[in-house]
């Protein structure tokens, strides 16, 4: 950290209330200049036309300074309040700063926009850049899901609103991606909950799966943990009966050849017999790329 140079100043010869006060002003000027060592320097205010701000702004977003595109479009804002161009300005904003990877600050950003715009066409996109930047955030399965459990609230809200958008189309695949998310999170625990001889607990969350997220790839495991736990506790209908639904709806899995081949074993053999197609279910990689859907707000 630099060291801010103190000017020395004689006052030997001025009177003592004189000196005194000398001495506490500079004393202020050298906190103020040391304070103002760690702020990110902003624009010099200079009273410039609304539309060479937005310009110089969007021209620094076209060429990806994200940076000091905020700095024009914050200007925008502060110089042009409650203006047209203000309106643009806070969406840009919450645009560059998802592309520099600065989600509070793009929720933000968002939020505000909702708060102060929510009738206009433009809150569509203001919903859609808040869902992607939650949605952005998800991490995996071992750790906490909070971020998961927002975008898929984000999310939906955008499909709920908009229907017919384009950002709504690319909501509903994202929902089914972050479903996906919660129940391998489901899966983990009920995992560990088996591992650690709690059976019931693991039932509780494998349960879980198929109530809530029935359509997603982890369905067929979850159907066969259900197998498995209920042999373990005795319950045998209740084991024949997931089983069966297990095979109803997934003969072809590697999960229910298992399931049948455990049920088998005890004498229950289930009804549906296992498809030889060996086809078993491919699950997609869970990834957080940039969202190609993402582009800059519209003009109007």
């Amino acid at each position: 950290m630099g060291l801010c140079v103190r000017r020395e100043v004689k006052v030997s010869r001025l009177p003592t209330s004189t000196r005194l006060v000398l001495v506490v002003a500079a004393c202020g000027l050298a906190l103020t200049a040391c304070a103002g060592k760690n702020k990110k320097p902003r624009l010099a205010y200079e009273e410039r036309p609304v539309e060479l701000l937005y310009a110089t702004g969007a021209d620094r977003l076209d060429r990806r300074q994200w940076g000091t595109a905020l700095d024009y479009f914050q200007e925008v804002e502060r110089q042009h309040p409650y203006s047209e161009w203000s309106r643009r300005s806070i969406l840009m904003q919450a645009y560059a700063h998802y592309e520099s990877n600065d989600y509070i600050e793009a929720i933000g950003d968002a939020d505000r926009f909702i708060q102060l715009y929510p009738g206009t066409p433009q809150a569509a996109y203001a919903h859609y850049i808040k869902a992607i930047c939650y949605f952005e955030q998800i991490v995996d399965v071992g750790r906490d899901q909070a971020a998961t459990g927002q975008a898929l609230d984000s999310l939906r809200a955008v499909v709920q609103r908009y229907p017919a958008s384009e950002y709504a189309r690319d909501a509903r695949l994202k929902i089914d991606m972050v479903n996906d998310q919660l129940a391998g999170k489901e899966m983990t625990v009920g995992r560990w909950y088996l591992r650690q001889g709690d059976t019931l607990a693991a039932v509780g969350r494998f349960r879980a799966v198929i109530d809530r997220y029935q359509t997603t790839s982890h369905a067929p495991e979850a159907l066969y943990r259900l197998v498995e736990a209920y042999l373990t506790m005795g319950l045998v209908e209740e084991a024949k009966r997931n089983g069966s639904v297990l095979g109803h709806n997934y003969p072809g899995e590697v999960w229910y050849r298992d399931a049948y081949r455990l049920l088998n074993d005890r004498g229950l053999r289930p009804a549906v017999e296992p498809a030889s197609n060996g086809g078993g279910f491919l699950r997609m990689p869970f990834r957080k790329d940039k969202a190609e859907t993402v582009k800059p707000p519209p003009a109007s």
